[in-house]
Order: structure tokens, then sequence, then C-alpha cells
């Protein structure tokens, strides 16, 4: 690589300065904090976060266009006030195990059909089991981890001793498009890598620095965190900072080649001589065209029209603003359920989630992927745009399977293949080969037919598949809920082909190796599932956007991550089962 382009002058900026001068002053002092003065620092946090917790739901669902009065508003509460509540708890419990890393004993580890070790990470408390009965998570290790030196591969960063710990000053990106980006990934680098945080927010969510400024006192009076508002001007001038030693940005390719090419013909005859504008370490979260894969099987009235709801979810959750909201839905082309499913699917995008689209952009990006579609359907959602629907085949416009759409807009493919089994490969091998980024990949799929396939098998089929999480009958929006779970790309790409980015987040056990997470969830709500014999707790799910209890059931389970009770699980599960 020939050096690197010198970079202009920038106007100076004393207020960003000083924020930079503070910051760095304390950087090896907030490297050398102890794990108890960490854990009190977090127990703050979340006392500081209950006192909060409601203005900052409410206001962002204000923001975000949501009818008062809305159920809708649990998506606040849960992308939000819980989600940062439930990794503080994550991160007090390792600290509090971080001794000889005894927490890795406490979790449960095998070995996959593909030969890599997989570690539990959910259910791993009693309350896991109670709250989110039936799901599970394990993290997939790279190869080389094995349960013998696991330890080794997990928080690198405390194996320093304190005394002799140097920080640095990060510079975090703020994401406009859900509430808990930010600060978990402030939280990332504080914690988990030792380093001082400058987080700037994104213009789009702004209104929610008073929350998190009121939330993460503790660390700010520490001056281990700073936040600032500003547009690009601020991102830029930070970014090129002397002082900034790493940066994360979550948000789009685009942006993130931006900032390490340049922009422009500039950036690109950049990056075609190899030489970049930043050169300093920076990781990244960039979204992609995630897929969602339906396997045929032998699926009742009431599974079609349950995994119509969970689809609908995996679309217009935030309004489709998510960087995993699914983007191409994969069918069987000739399955008997497919059309009933899709019937089911369009009943549920047009009567749920009466919502404006209210991400800046949105209207330009539903044009151009409606201008570049055949057979293009719209479902009139009343006073509100309505969403499109564009089937995909090989004579579409690649653009399809190049591009994320961040809209309430779905593409579909259909794979001819009637055998489940051959059907799955073909599917993994489109989304691999064909899709842009790696971020998140799910797959609706009856238990009948992973028996029928075979459980090893099914496994080996899983690994084939390379993205950053893998949601079996679940919605890889949960991967990024549940805070013990590593948050990124599947691990490859490179600053020349970005994709879906390069680093992780979350990841409150702090392993340094994850290559992705699998997540399962049961394949049908209680109680009905009690009609099956596959019995769990959970009833449709809170995320799901046609829980009409959504609101109270996230405002009931921050109230327990803050404080968890046997006393407060009964209202809980009322209401969850109400939803």
């Amino acid at each position: 690589m020939t050096a690197a382009p010198k970079t202009p002058a920038l106007e100076p900026r004393p207020d960003l300065d000083a924020v930079i001068a503070t910051l760095g002053a304390a950087r090896d002092s907030w490297a050398r904090t102890t794990n108890a003065e960490r854990i009190a620092i977090l127990q703050e946090i979340k006392d500081n976060l209950m006192q909060v917790a409601e203005g900052w739901a409410t206001t962002a669902a204000r923001h975000k266009l949501i009818p008062e009065g809305s159920a809708l508003v649990g998506e606040e509460w849960t992308s939000g006030p819980y989600a940062v509540m439930s990794a503080c708890n994550g991160l007090i419990q390792t600290l509090s195990q971080m001794e000889g890393k005894a927490y890795l004993d406490h979790l449960g580890k095998r070995r996959t059909a593909t030969g890599q070790l997989a570690v539990r990470v959910l259910p791993h408390t009693i309350w896991d089991r109670l709250l989110l009965s039936g799901v599970k998570a394990e993290v997939w290790m790279r190869e080389g981890v094995t349960q013998a030196n696991l330890a080794d591969h997990t928080a690198a960063a405390y194996d320093t001793p304190v005394a002799r710990r140097q920080g640095k000053v990060a510079l975090v990106l703020g994401a406009g498009n859900i509430a808990a980006i930010s600060p978990l990934d402030a939280f990332q680098k504080l914690f988990s890598e030792h380093q001082v945080v400058v987080l700037k927010m994104n213009p789009v969510n702004d209104y929610l620095t008073e929350y998190l400024e009121a939330a993460l006192k503790p660390l700010i009076d520490r001056d281990a965190l700073r936040i600032v508002k500003g547009g690009a001007d601020v991102g830029a001038y930070l970014c090129n900072h002397p002082d900034v030693a790493e940066i994360h940005i979550t948000g789009a390719a685009a942006t993130h080649d931006a900032i390490v090419w340049g922009p422009g013909a500039e950036g690109a005859a950049n990056k075609a001589a190899g030489t970049p504008k930043l050169t300093k370490h920076i990781t990244s979260e960039l979204g992609a065209v995630c897929p969602t894969i339906v396997v045929p099987g032998a699926w009742s009235a009431a599974d079609l029209r349950f995994q119509a709801e969970h689809l609908a979810t995996q679309k217009l959750h935030n309004s489709g603003f998510n960087c995993v909201a699914c983007q191409m839905l994969v069918l069987p082309r000739d399955w008997d359920g497919k059309d009933r499913l899709m019937s089911n699917l369009r009943d549920v995008l047009s009567g749920e989630a009466q919502r404006q689209p209210w991400y800046p952009g949105a209207k330009d990006r539903m044009a151009e992927f409606e201008s570049r579609g055949k057979n293009v359907v719209r479902l009139d959602r009343g006073g509100v745009p309505p969403v499109a629907l564009v089937p995909v085949d090989a004579t579409t416009d690649d653009w399809y399977r190049r591009n994320e759409i961040f809209a309430p807009a779905l593409s579909t493919h259909e794979i001819a293949e009637t055998d489940p089994e051959a059907y799955l490969r073909a599917a993994v091998a489109y989304a691999n080969d064909a899709l842009y980024g790696t971020l998140g990949a799910n797959i609706i799929i009856h238990p009948d037919t992973i028996r029928q396939i075979g459980a090893s098998r099914f496994e080996e089929i899983i690994g084939d598949l390379h993205y950053g999480t893998i949601a079996i009958n679940a919605w890889t929006g949960l991967g990024f809920l549940a805070s013990a779970c590593p948050w990124g790309a599947f691990p490859g790409h490179t600053l020349d082909d970005v994709q879906s980015g390069i680093g992780f987040a979350h990841n409150t056990f702090m392993f340094d190796s994850p290559e992705r997470v699998v997540i399962e969830a049961p394949w049908q709500p209680f109680p009905r599932n009690l009609l099956s014999g596959r019995f769990s707790l959970l009833p449709r799910p809170p995320w799901f956007i046609t829980n009409r209890k959504q609101d109270k059931v996230g405002k009931l389970l921050t109230g327990f991550q803050h404080r968890p009770s046997w006393l407060k699980l009964p209202r809980i599960f009322l209401n969850a089962l109400l939803g």
C-alpha cells in the first residue's frame, strides 16, 4: 500500500479540541479503573437510566411519528432503555467474575457439526429461562478456538495488569435509527477495550442527547465520555483529529468509504490506488440486503398466519429502518403453502404498523425501489405510504441484490427446488453469492423439517451460511437486543470491500474471536405449542408489530432489568399473554 494522501487542514474547532483534550487527559486513569469501580459505575447508570427511561421512550416515539397511545411505543422501550439496561447487567456479571475469567465456567459448550466450538450464552440465568422461554443463542467461535484455550480468546484486554494499562481516545459515530446503538457501541470501547469515548450523535436522533447524558453521567463525571452533536463537518473534524486513535461507525457503507477513502471521485481514485485518507483503526456495522429463507414443510393454517406476522415484523419493525430488516424474502416456488403465506403476509403488511416512514430520504429510496422493478405490488395502508413488494429473478435489475433499501419495501426471490434440504442448500448459496452484506440472515423452518433433514446435516448447512447472526425461527434483531451476543458482520471484510463492516460490538462476555451467533426461537407461541408437545412459555413475542401490549411489556421488562424480582413476573406474564 502506498503512502496515504495528505488530509487538507480543517477549520479549527476549539470546542471539539477541548473535548478531546479532556478525554485524553483521563484516558489512562479510565483504563486503570478496577472491576469494582466499573461495576459501581454500571449500577449507577442503571439507576439514572430508570429515571429517564419513560421520557426517552416516549420522546423517541414522538419523533418517529408513532401515533400517541399506540402499542408500537414498545419498540422504543425494548430497543432503547431495555437494551442498555440489559447490557449493564451483562457487563456487571462479567466484571464480577473476571478473576480467572470464571464466568466462562458457567457457559455451556459443545462441538458443532462443522467442528467449531459453540458457547451457549442464552439462556444463562433463571430469568432468561422464564422471560425468553425457549429462546437459545450460541456463539460459534473461529477456527482454532477450543474449550481448552477459550479463556485465551476472551477479554484479552483484561489480561494486562490494571496498573500497566494505557488508554486511547475513541470516536463513536452514532446511528440515527435505533436508540440503543450509540450507547452500546460506546460501552464496547469503554468496558471491553479500556478506551475513553467521544460519542458524536447522528443528527437524526440527537434529541436523545439529554437522556443519554443523564443516564451516562457517571462516565461523563470521570471524563471517560463526552457526547457531542453536529453534522458531517463535526464528524470529519473528529475523524481527522490527531488525538483520536480509533473510530467505530454504525451506518451505511458509503459513509464508511467516504471517511476512509474520501468522497466521490477522489474516494474512488484513492480506493483504486490503495491509498486511504484515513489510516486509523476503524470498526464498523454497515447493514446488508438481509435475507429470510422460508423452507417448505407441513405448516398448519395457524403456522402460516403466525409466520406471516413474524415476516411482517422483520420488515416493518421501526417502520423498516433497521439494518437487519428483511429485504429479500426467499421462497420455495412450488411449495403448496407459498401462496397462502404470501396472502397472509400481504394482509398483515396492509393492516399493521400504520405509521409514516420517518427516516430521511425514504421517499426517494422508495421511488427508486419501485422504478427499477417489474410487477411491483403496492399494499395500501390507508393514510400512510404503501409497502412495496418487488419479485426478483434473473431478469431483474441486479440493484435489488446489491443495495440496502432502508425503507418499508420488500423483494422476493423464488427457488424451484422442492426437496427441503436441496432447497435450503440452494437458498444458502443464493444468500452467500448474490446478496450484498453479511450482517444477518433468518431461516423459517418447521421442526419436523429439521428432523427430516437431520439435525447434524441441518447444522452443517447453517455452517455454510456466512452471516454474523443467523436466526432460526427468530429474527436477527433479537441478537441485537440480547447484549450477550456479539453483533457485527461475518468476519473477513476489508477496507476496500467492507460490505457489512469489520469487528463487532455488544458481546458482554467479551469473546475476542467469535465467528457468528446462531439464535433459535420456538416454532409456535404459547399456549398453542402445548398441542404439539413443544413446550415453552413464550407467547406472541413482544417485538412483533402485531403485539397489542408491547408498550406495557417493554416498560415492565425495563423495570425488571433494573431490579429483577419474582414479584414483577406476574404482570409481565399477564401482559405478554394478552399481547
